[in-house]
């Protein structure tokens, strides 16, 4: 399965996705912050990353900029917990703005399992079907 980042400054946050990928068969680290989410993103490969937009200190748009400087193919999903408002006197929809920016998919919180599961299913195989095919054990040229 994947190796997966999540970061986010909340330890419920973290705690009720890592136990829901891990319960799907993914590996799965966490951060607390943007500052620690690049240097675990440094030290490790990841299939895919999910990051808070509202963090202290680096927030989430700005760690994705970092990231996507040093692999700019990783599928990102975003997540905040900010309301979405039609209102366009009320603060932006910062969830739309970070799809523009470079998000493949973004969640508002709360959402439900089968929500993240599926984004993480569709992110996943969207990566797998864009790279090149890998040889296969046992064929190859007699």
């Amino acid at each position: 399965m994947a190796n997966i980042l999540i970061v986010d400054d909340d330890p419920a946050v973290q705690l009720t996705i890592r136990l829901l990928l891990e319960r799907a068969g993914h590996h799965v680290t966490v951060a607390g912050d943007g500052h620690q989410a690049l240097a675990l993103f440094e030290a490790s490969q990841f299939d895919l990353l999910f990051l808070d937009i509202f963090m202290p200190g680096m927030d989430g748009l700005e760690t994705m900029r970092h990231i996507r400087a040093l692999q700019p193919a990783i599928p990102i999903v975003v997540i905040s917990g900010r309301s979405i408002t039609p209102d366009a006197y009320a603060e932006p929809d910062f969830l739309n703005m970070a799809t523009k920016l470079g998000a493949v998919a973004s969640l508002q919180k709360p959402f439900r399992a089968d929500a993240l599961l599926a984004t993480v299913d569709g992110c996943l195989k969207s990566v797998q079907s864009s790279s090149p095919p890998q040889p296969q054990a046992g064929v190859g040229i007699p």
